[in-house]
């Protein structure tokens, strides 16, 4: 797996874990999402870790992950398939920094206006915390709906 980081450098998942550790070590906030973009012949999935909020940071950082299949799935397989990388890149983190305040972020909105993603949203919400995480939706889940959502396209 090949991430990279908010400026296009090639970083390893250690180093990022690495940073992590600071980062919580200077109480500040993790917040993991995924987004995927769907194409005639191929899917994107884009998995983001946001740093935010530490000790004399200004601004934030970033990582993501950009992962291309050649298979397109159903929209509910894709947006489960966001939620579950999200969930094993939160449990990732946490076997190396168990006590870092980690937020999952979900591209998927429970307002029924969006009607595609709201029937999904109390499960996947579920699924998140399940799995012993927080979680926020849209419009509060930036992590998946404003950074993963702009390298998957």
């Amino acid at each position: 797996m090949s991430w990279t980081t908010g400026s296009g450098e090639k970083i390893n998942f250690f180093e990022i874990l690495q940073i992590i550790k600071k980062h919580h070590g200077e109480k500040g906030l993790v917040f993991v999402g995924t987004d995927s973009f769907r194409q005639a012949n191929r899917c994107t999935f884009v998995t983001s870790i946001v740093l935010l909020s530490g000790a004399n940071q200004r601004g934030g950082r970033y990582f993501i992950l950009k992962e291309i299949f050649k298979q397109t799935p159903s929209f509910y397989n894709r947006i489960l398939k966001e939620v579950e990388k999200s969930i094993n890149i939160a449990l990732k983190i946490t076997e190396i920094c168990p006590n870092v305040d980690l937020e999952i972020h979900l591209d998927v909105s429970s307002e029924e206006k969006n009607e595609k993603t709201s029937s999904l949203a109390t499960m996947l919400r579920g699924y998140a915390m399940g799995s012993g995480f927080k979680c926020k939706l849209k419009p509060y889940s930036f992590a998946a709906s404003s950074v993963a959502d702009k390298h998957s396209k």
